[in-house]
Parts: C-alpha cells; sequence; structure tokens
C-alpha cells in the first residue's frame, strides 16, 4: 500500500512539477528549469509494477526535491543532454552478476530545460541495473 501511496505521490508531484516547469522553461527559453520524477519498479515495465523507490528533482536556480544528492543529480541529468540513453554507454562488463531473471524497469518523467521526457528502461535485475548505471547518481536513492 504505501508503495502504491508513493507512486500516486510522485505521480501528483510531477504533475505540478512538471506544469510550472513548462511554463518557467518556456519563458526562460532552452536553458529553463527541469523538474523529474524518477522511479524503480519491479517488472519488466510493460504492464504496471509496484513501484520499489522514487525520488522528485527540480533544477531549476537551485537542486531540490525528495532526491537524497539533488546536486548531483542535476549535474548527472544535465551531463546526458536530456538522452537518458546515455546512462546506458558505459556498463561496468568487470560486476559479477546471476543470470536470474528478476526485471526492474527505471524511468524518467518531467520536464527537461522546457522539453517533455518519458523515458523507461528495463532490466533482466537489480544487480544488471546497478552495474550499467554504474554509480551514476540520478537512481542511487
Amino acid at each position: 500500500m504505501r508503495q502504491r501511496l508513493a507512486a500516486v505521490s510522485a505521480a501528483a508531484l510531477l504533475c505540478l512539477a512538471g506544469t510550472a516547469g513548462v511554463a518557467r522553461a518556456e519563458a526562460a527559453g532552452p536553458s529553463g528549469p527541469s523538474a523529474m520524477v524518477f522511479t524503480i519498479t519491479q517488472g519488466n515495465g510493460t504492464t504496471p509494477g509496484t513501484v520499489l523507490r522514487a525520488a522528485v528533482l527540480s533544477c531549476a536556480y537551485s537542486a531540490e526535491g525528495t532526491h537524497p544528492d539533488p546536486r548531483a543529480a542535476c549535474d548527472a541529468m544535465n551531463d546526458t543532454g536530456g538522452r537518458f540513453d546515455r546512462l546506458l554507454a558505459a556498463p561496468d562488463r568487470g560486476r559479477p552478476c546471476t543470470k536470474r531473471f528478476d526485471p526492474v524497469t527505471v524511468t524518467a518523467d518531467g520536464v527537461w530545460q522546457g522539453d517533455r521526457v518519458a523515458w523507461k528502461h528495463s532490466f533482466a535485475n537489480a544487480c544488471v541495473m546497478s552495474a550499467t548505471l554504474n554509480g551514476n547518481p540520478l537512481f542511487a536513492f
């Protein structure tokens, strides 16, 4: 029940932050504020799964949100240039993971510098996710 409540709360914050972020970003130009909700969900992303963790991040004039390290997360998000597939570029091949299939899906939903973003990627299990994201602070919550 708590996990679903967290998902609903995160979605509500996304609606509020995303709407405000779009209005301000359009007024501010292409380098406007960003507001995102990041989730880690049990499952392969094709059907609604249980939200394991969620964090809200706002990168406007300061870094804020429920993310444990908003400044590092804002810097990491800016490094992607709004293209979150860049997080998948350099997995840690030296980290051993089991071949057990227990899928998890990560999502990034919101507004990045005035552009609407809805990104998700599924991994075979949490170890593969961790090795692929390789310490990136965006999903370190």
